[in-house]
């Protein structure tokens, strides 16, 4: 496993990317999502993109796991029920989607990555709010899910368009962590099935994916513990504000190389 790493990256590389992946971590224990966003454009910074797709995969599993069992059956079944059309569309485009990324080339894949992000976390850090009313829900639900799944499949991340879904919806905030983490686990569990499939995750990449459980984890610990103390939304903000940051610079990337 150790050669399997090596072969990968640097030992750099792969103390940065525990880094990156404690710091998703510990925002994901504090505000309910952007593990993916943070790891993805992250990891991209300094590594192959697809390697950064394979390093988030088991991370977003299993942290998205805990963040669900946090809640009753009842609810978990209940938010499964209320939202079973969207939770389809996701897991079905995250399975078609990802078997076209090893098609796609290394700038076309920043920009794919970076756009949406710059552009969901801006609409967030501004507050622009939509309503989905309820004549229209069906629809929103298949096309905002099929966006959502589509973005997955190629970055490992569906959370903002779902986290606008939700806001648009009107779901109270308590609600909405629960859908948040019934959406990504089974999203996730799409994405390890789809990646399998893909190539994406394998013998080399696996490891290195499940060692990252470790930052993740912890950091969502801290994230806990944190959430309880801190300003959520001043938190919240900051973390938009770095993304976008990222998100550029992975446009510019795509751009210019």
């Amino acid at each position: 496993m150790i050669s399997d790493l090596a072969s990968l990256m640097p030992l750099w590389a792969f103390a940065a990317a525990f880094a990156v992946s404690l710091i998703a971590g510990v925002v994901k224990g504090a505000v309910g999502f952007a593990l993916p966003l943070i790891i993805m454009s992250g990891l991209s910074l300094f590594l192959d993109p697809l390697v950064a797709v394979a390093g988030v995969i088991l991370p977003a599993l299993f942290t998205n796991i805990q963040q669900v069992t946090r809640h009753t059956r009842a609810d978990i079944w209940d938010a499964m029920q209320e939202h079973w059309r969207y939770i389809l569309i996701v897991c079905v485009m995250i399975l078609i989607v990802a078997q076209f990324i090893t098609l796609v080339p290394e700038r076309v894949f920043y920009l794919i990555l970076g756009i949406p992000v710059v552009t969901l976390s801006l609409i967030q850090l501004f507050g622009i709010r939509f309503h989905i009313p309820p004549h229209r829900r069906r629809v929103a639900e298949w096309g905002i899910g099929g966006l959502a799944g589509s973005l997955g499949g190629f970055t490992g991340t569906w959370g903002p368009p779902t986290v606008l879904y939700l806001i648009a919806l009107e779901t109270p905030k308590a609600r909405q962590m629960l859908v948040q983490g019934v959406v990504y686990s089974l999203g996730a569990v799409s994405l390890v099935l789809g990646h399998l499939q893909s190539g994406v995750l394998n013998t080399s990449t696996g490891p290195f994916s499940a060692l990252l459980l470790i930052p993740a984890f912890l950091g969502m610990r801290i994230g806990f513990w944190l959430g309880d103390r801190l300003n959520a939304d001043l938190f919240r903000k900051i973390t938009l504000i770095v993304l976008v940051v990222a998100g550029v610079n992975l446009v510019r990337r795509g751009i210019f190389g």
